[in-house]
């Protein structure tokens, strides 16, 4: 995933932004701050089950 184009949401601060990049069967997120500690790669389906739950203010 090292060559995904990583994006920053509108809403997020400056300070305290994280970092996504889609790919194929997976999804990586990093902190843009720290983008030299790496990345956390989830599945599709963590992904999304992470995205409802969000969605549905379960966290």
């Amino acid at each position: 995933m090292s060559e995904s184009v990583f994006l920053t949401s509108s809403y997020t601060q400056l300070e305290n932004c994280v970092e996504v990049a889609g790919g194929p069967g997976a999804t990586a997120v990093r902190d843009s701050k720290n983008r030299e500690l790496g990345t956390l790669l989830f599945t599709s389906v963590e992904w999304s089950r992470f995205l409802d739950a969000v969605k549905h203010d379960e966290l």
